[in-house]
């Protein structure tokens, strides 16, 4: 096995990393990684692991002096256990994490590669005076990766995702207790007789409007946020994702009042983000709409057999159908062998 680091993952066959990433999901693919590239908060290296010239691990490693994201801060979510600059391994954004490695690899190989990448870690880590940190692993990948770091994981917070069997509406609701499917229906219906105009636009579309309305959002939560950076975000975001988020909003006359974002990745669609126009609201359950049964009837009609919702607000989220999975943040070995080739 080879190792190596590389700055620009562009610089790395899409369809070698997505072979790696597909089970991950968005926030580890090709595309959403190139487009974080260029936060120019944090600086990035890929390291990446080959045998016989085909690419069988692979994690990306963010080094930075100020994190915006006060929830990527490991300083602040484990004060106890991290110094201010730390090197952070995996997804910087999405909070779902896990190291990649190719499906096909044997349990012997599998072990071997992952080593590779801790080393990588820990060795980037110290020539940078910080402590590696993985954070949101996913329950299934925490013991292996803890195993190959030597440390013990600290539970963060819970993921969650709504299965979706079959092939319609109905299906999901059949899943469902008879209370909550009557619940359902009532909050779809209220939400059909309240008059919205709905469209599906793409980000490109309504970056503006919708950055005003994500700032709301914040507001009310207690984060102060300025529209037009959000707007710039989305904007970004749109053009690093090649605009293939799909926008589901609300219209009440020419104002855009609700909307959320999500992606179709593998067979998975993923929320993003969402948010509302309060004053200009009808009361008629436009978050349970707008975040759970529009982007549930479109999963359906594209083929997608769950919704990804993330972290927080897990009761209605597990009322809807969904299920929770731990995530855990995972300290890295501070020191590693050296790669045999470092790139740039």
């Amino acid at each position: 096995m080879i190792l190596t680091l590389v700055p620009d993952i562009t610089d790395v066959p899409a369809a070698s990393w997505d072979v790696l990433a597909t089970r991950a999901g968005l926030y580890l693919s090709h595309q959403w990684l190139a487009a974080q590239q260029r936060d120019p908060t944090a600086r990035v290296r890929y390291a990446l692991v080959h045998d016989d010239g085909h690419l069988i691990a692979a994690v990306p490693l963010y080094v930075g002096d100020t994190e915006p994201n006060d929830l990527y801060r490991v300083h602040e979510l484990l004060p106890d256990r991290a110094p201010a600059r730390t090197l952070l391994a995996g997804a910087r954004r999405g909070y779902l994490n896990a190291p990649l490695l190719h499906p096909r690899l044997t349990p012997g190989r599998r072990r071997e590669a992952l080593g590779h990448l801790v080393a990588a870690t820990g060795t980037l880590a110290a020539a940078e005076n910080a402590v590696p940190w993985w954070l949101y692993v996913t329950d299934e990948a925490a013991a292996e990766l803890a195993d190959a770091c030597g440390t013990k994981p600290v539970q963060l917070n819970q993921d969650a995702r709504i299965p979706l069997p079959g092939s319609t509406f109905e299906d999901y609701l059949e899943g469902l207790t008879s209370k909550r499917r009557v619940a359902i229906r009532r909050e779809r219906r209220a939400f059909a007789e309240a008059g919205y105009e709905l469209r599906t636009l793409r980000l490109s579309e309504c970056a503006a409007a919708a950055g005003a309305l994500a700032a709301q959002l914040q507001e009310r939560h207690g984060h102060p946020a300025d529209p037009a950076a959000m707007a710039g975000l989305l904007r970004d975001q749109a053009e690093g994702m090649a605009d293939s988020g799909r926008v589901h909003a609300a219209f009440a006359g020419r104002h855009m009042v609700a909307f959320s974002l999500s992606y179709h990745h593998a067979d998975t669609v993923w929320l993003r983000s969402t948010g509302y126009d309060y004053a200009r609201l009808r009361g008629a359950h436009e978050y349970f709409n707008l975040v759970y049964y529009l982007p549930i009837e479109d999963a359906y009609a594209h083929g997608a057999t769950s919704l990804h919702l993330g972290m927080e607000s897990l009761r209605a989220k597990t009322l809807r159908g969904a299920v929770a999975s731990p995530l855990w943040a995972i300290e890295g070995r501070s020191v590693g062998t050296r790669p045999e080739r470092s790139v740039g």
